[in-house]
């Protein structure tokens, strides 16, 4: 079995401690802070929190410093350079130079962020709108309730929770062996057994209160459904067929809002049914637009109802990169929505091959 964070980290949203134009403090409560931290820290910025740092008198034979010196705990300010952070794992490291310590100034540090950690966060130039509202974003998403998704086969079992920034993988249980295709007393107890050991493990990640969609072809979702309430669960479970099992059964379950009121308020259900309209628009010709050129056209025209744009691409730094921070503030100006949208989830990594942007227009132009 492969397991990744349990279902602890799905806590209440970002705690803002402080907030004024040029610094925000703020203790990072789940993995979606970690995403959304990510999208605000940038060059240009500074990041301070405890760090550790080597005792600079301790030097070895050679005049370096010792690695068996004491490592000191200490608040650390960096200058950003830049910052790491794989989807879903449970740390941001955020590289730069340190411009504020009791030692080692002008030296290279990273700070590894994680869960429960407190850091604030400066800006000369102070915080965009943009980056207000995605903060405040987070927050509100943080107050929905999360969701266990399982996709159920026959020799794999994959959970993943539903978050407000994309799918996170929990745990895969893979059956292996399974008897012989000819015996099905056999095959039988060994899918039994191996169905028990999930259950065992399921039992461990989730609560009484998260409610739990089994989802996958065939029907081993009901035997396990069957399995969870003969074990105790007694959170709310619903069975949902699927024309494919793994990540592909979990997408194709948000993508087609097959789990109903349960995740219809769901801000990413919410992202990923505002895509797919996009897409839909796009197939026929209707009121939509895409590329640079032609969404910039739009917002000029005040025409842009929605504008869906990875939260990479507003924020993308490069020189030739589209004004497209200017252009959110003129959809916004018009009454317009802008939504932020995350690349962890089928449709966010389409939206990237459309450049990063689509318009949903208020008439077809």
């Amino acid at each position: 079995m492969k397991t990744g964070t349990s279902s602890a980290c799905l806590g209440e949203g970002m705690h803002v401690l402080s907030q004024d134009e040029h610094k925000w403090r703020l203790r990072v409560q789940t993995v979606d802070d970690l995403w959304v931290l990510q999208r605000l820290v940038r060059t240009g910025m500074s990041v301070g929190m405890l760090g550790e740092r080597r005792d600079q008198t301790t030097t070895g034979e050679e005049g370096g410093r010792s690695k068996q010196a004491e490592r000191k705990k200490m608040f650390i300010r960096l200058a950003v350079e830049h910052t790491e952070h794989q989807s879903f794992t449970d740390v941001l490291r955020v590289h730069g130079v340190i411009e504020e310590a009791p030692v080692d100034i002008g030296l290279h540090h990273t700070h590894v962020v994680g869960i429960r950690d407190e850091l604030d966060i400066s800006s000369p130039k102070g915080f965009g709108s943009l980056d207000v509202d995605l903060l405040e974003e987070s927050r509100q998403a943080a107050s929905q309730r999360q969701v266990a998704l399982l996709v159920v086969e026959g020799d794999e079992i994959m959970l993943f929770f539903v978050t407000a920034r994309g799918l996170k993988e929990s745990a895969t249980w893979t059956m292996r062996g399974g008897g012989k295709r000819g015996d099905i007393r056999q095959s039988e107890s060994t899918a039994n057994t191996f169905r028990k050991k999930v259950v065992n493990g399921l039992m461990k990640q989730l609560d009484d209160t998260m409610p739990l969609v089994l989802c996958g072809p065939g029907r081993n979702r009901d035997r396990m459904m069957v399995n969870l309430k003969e074990a105790g669960h007694q959170a709310p479970m619903m069975s949902i067929a699927t024309s494919m099992g793994g990540r592909g059964g979990a997408n194709e379950v948000l993508r087609d809002g097959l789990a109903g009121e349960v995740l219809a308020q769901h801000r990413m259900v919410q992202e990923i049914g505002l895509l797919e309209e996009a897409w839909r628009r796009i197939s026929t010709n209707g009121a939509v637009a895409f590329g640079h050129l032609p969404i910039r056209q739009a917002a000029a025209e005040g025409a842009i109802d929605t504008l869906l744009i990875g939260a990479d691409t507003l924020r993308a730094e490069a020189e030739d990169a589209p004004d497209w921070s200017g252009i959110a503030e003129q959809v916004t100006a018009f009454s317009g929505t802008v939504v932020q949208c995350s690349g962890d989830h089928d449709a966010g990594e389409q939206l990237l091959g459309y450049g990063g942007a689509v318009a949903l227009l208020r008439y077809a132009r």
